[in-house]
């Protein structure tokens, strides 16, 4: 069996096993626990001062990304992933002013965008570049539904879904899926980014006790972002 084969068979498995223990766990309710990060200093009259004005890097790395990728002449489908990203600082610095619920919404759609958009996209380069720019529409409606339906019923399960499936399948494609001109190391590098991001923000308050005016929640913004520029490097040279 060759290794395309193994790889498609993993995929299939995965996102089995991800769709069984989506819809036969109990639904997961937003703990209202999450808003409260460590820093919420207020600075030049913005609350929560470091959390917002470190959102800045999404834009500008998203501006960077637009920029140099509709100049390469790349598919709209680079377009769409670096618009999200932009939004991200919008919607996550709109969240981070007044940590609500319902201002989270906005932080999440924008972030769902960005990672359907770069799972189509690691399809479209290691796998096919049609299925890739097929794919989109649907992971789409997909991502975008899944923070209607935790709008309106209260249920994280689908949203868990959408952000950690692309996460887990990603890996498994740059492993048994080769392709002549585009290189694995930008994917390596962004997940190792986001992986590091999270260990920051599961350590928030802990982090922010030992470095004193940064918390790892906005190292957590700042890194991720430096991921996504460093894809961006990375993935354009081979694009």
């Amino acid at each position: 069996m060759n290794q395309k084969k193994i790889g498609a068979i993993l995929l299939f498995t995965l996102l089995a096993l991800a769709i069984s223990a989506t819809f036969n766990t109990k639904p997961i309710i937003q703990d209202e626990a999450y808003h409260q990060f460590s820093d919420q200093s207020s600075i030049f009259g913005i609350p929560n001062f470091w959390n917002v004005i470190s959102n800045l890097p999404f834009f500008l790395v998203g501006i960077f990304g637009i920029k140099q990728f509709v100049k390469a002449g790349c598919h709209w489908i680079y377009t769409l992933f670096f618009m999200g990203v932009s939004c991200v600082a919008f919607g996550s610095a709109y969240y981070h002013w007044a940590p609500i619920s319902s201002t989270l919404l906005w932080d999440r759609l924008p972030m769902t965008v960005a990672f359907m958009s770069l799972f189509s996209i690691s399809i479209k380069e290691f796998i096919s570049d049609k299925l890739g720019r097929q794919l989109l529409l649907p992971l789409m409606v997909i991502g975008i539904c899944s923070i209607l339906y935790w709008k309106f019923t209260g249920d994280l399960r689908i949203y868990a879904f959408v952000q950690f499936y692309p996460i887990l399948g990603i890996p498994i494609i740059l492993i048994f899926y080769k392709s002549s001109t585009h290189k694995t190391k930008a994917y390596w590098l962004l997940i190792l980014a986001y992986g590091v991001a999270k260990v920051f923000e599961h350590f928030d308050t802990q982090i922010h006790q030992v470095i004193g005016i940064i918390s790892g929640h906005t190292l957590k913004h700042v890194i991720a972002a430096a991921g996504i520029y460093i894809w961006a490097v990375f993935n354009k040279k081979s694009t």
